[in-house]
């Protein structure tokens, strides 16, 4: 009989493996030029999603039953000197367990809902290409126990949401849409690099452990003391920031919604959006090593849920109003977290995320029903409820229409402070190459 420590640890990589295994198949299928049929495809990818799902469930079941409260599993150290340690590992808990049962379950319906919404679209084979990219990108920083493993999902995740965001290319808005995310997601992960050098430099290590201490999420040691472990709350909040569009990353939300439905679903209102948050539960105790740090993040999320509110309030597409109410809640999970609390925005997450999967999903048959609804009683369904704003002086509601159309003016500094100077920088890095280029040739 298998120990069972080794019976969570197998059950733990089955999780990783299927879904690690569809992209080498797409990639096998590229290079020996075959091209799968729609079915097939997803299949393929339904199958992968239903093993990992019954892992998942299974590694759970016994835990529950073992009253196991954590168990790690060590990939292998990869680089071992006297200073630094690096090395790939999972951990499967309370926080880790929950998030992965999310994703695979909310990621089984929209590739059910997607095989069907996506039928001959000429990106078919792209679009499930990326998706399985992202699930295993979520899964594996979801279950991450070192900073390594959870940038390595990290960079997964932001590179599949990028390009599906681009999805329809032939497009003039999509591709730069999609740019302009890949900036600010970059911005992110220079942060997140930083807070791993910084970990090493701290305990030559980048083990969540060393954070948090030995004990299950979400207990934890005693609280964190110095101005090392501020500069890395801070940094980790910067780069949760720009994954969840928390303010004054926000003005990109609405571009990401240039990609097709299912992906706008998945991503910006279940589980992308979320991922910042993950992240500063799984860091929880660095945040609580500062009051002003802890203060900071409550206002980041409050201030976050108040501007989303009000861009939502006047938007005029569905997925776009969607997007922005999913933020406000976001914002309300960033503030539980800044307050102290970890159960509660867990659940907040949880049930958040499946609540807004349905709505993005139900959103263009919403439509057609209401287009239905107008046709049979002539004339357009109106909303009698009193709104709180329309109280307000009659400038003041302007100001706040103004502020909200605007999204808080977010987009237009992202364009001038962080887009334009970096598209700069490429076009003459572009040119230095080749002006060297002809140079080498000439010579």
């Amino acid at each position: 009989m298998p120990s069972q420590d080794s019976l969570l640890s197998a059950l733990g990589l089955l999780i990783v493996a299927p879904l690690a295994f569809v992209p080498v198949v797409f990639f096998g299928a590229f290079l020996a030029q075959w091209r799968p049929s729609e079915a097939t495809i997803a299949q393929l990818v339904q199958s992968a999603i239903w093993c990992s799902l019954a892992s998942a469930l299974s590694v759970a079941i016994v835990m529950l039953v073992q009253q196991v409260p954590q168990h790690p599993i060590e990939l292998g150290d990869w680089v071992i000197t006297p200073r630094y340690h690096l090395k790939f590992e999972f951990v499967l808990d309370l926080l880790s367990l929950s998030y992965v049962i999310l994703a695979l379950v909310l990621c089984m319906t929209v590739a059910a809902f997607s095989s069907r919404y996506l039928h001959r679209e000429r990106g078919y084979w792209r679009y499930f290409v990326l998706f399985s990219i992202f699930l295993l990108g979520m899964v594996t920083a979801a279950l991450s126990d070192t900073v390594e493993t959870m940038y390595a999902g990290w960079e997964m995740v932001g590179l599949s949401s990028v390009l599906l965001i681009a999805f329809f290319h032939e497009r003039l808005s999509p591709p730069r849409s999609g740019l302009r995310v890949w900036i600010v997601y970059r911005v992110g992960d220079a942060a997140l690099m930083l807070a791993a050098i910084l970990m090493h430099e701290i305990n030559g290590a980048g083990d969540f452990d060393h954070l948090v201490g030995e004990h299950a999420w979400p207990e934890h040691d005693p609280l964190l003391i110095g101005p090392h472990f501020v500069m890395l709350g801070a940094l980790f909040v910067v780069a949760a920031a720009c994954k969840s569009a928390l303010v004054p990353f926000s003005g990109w939300l609405s571009r990401a919604m240039e990609g097709p439905t299912p992906s706008s679903a998945i991503f910006y209102g279940a589980l992308s959006v979320h991922l910042g948050a993950f992240l500063l539960l799984r860091v929880s105790p660095v945040l609580d090593s500062s009051l002003w740090l802890s203060v900071a993040v409550v206002l980041l999320g409050l201030l976050t849920s108040a501007l989303a509110y009000l861009a939502g309030r006047v938007q005029t597409d569905i997925k776009s109003a969607l997007s922005f109410a999913s933020l406000t809640q976001v914002g309300l999970i960033i503030a539980e977290i800044g307050c102290g609390f970890r159960l509660l925005p867990l659940f907040h997450l949880l049930g958040h995320a499946c609540m807004r999967t349905l709505q993005f999903l139900r959103a263009p048959s919403l439509l057609n029903d209401h287009h239905m609804l107008a046709d049979a009683i002539g004339s357009r369904p109106r909303d009698e409820a009193e709104q709180w704003h329309e109280q307000l002086p009659l400038a003041t509601q302007r100001w706040l229409y103004r502020l909200g159309m605007e999204q808080g003016s977010l987009d237009t500094l992202l364009e001038r402070f962080i887009a334009r100077p970096f598209a700069v920088l490429f076009l003459k890095l572009d040119r230095a190459e080749q002006s060297l280029a002809r140079w080498l040739d000439g010579g």
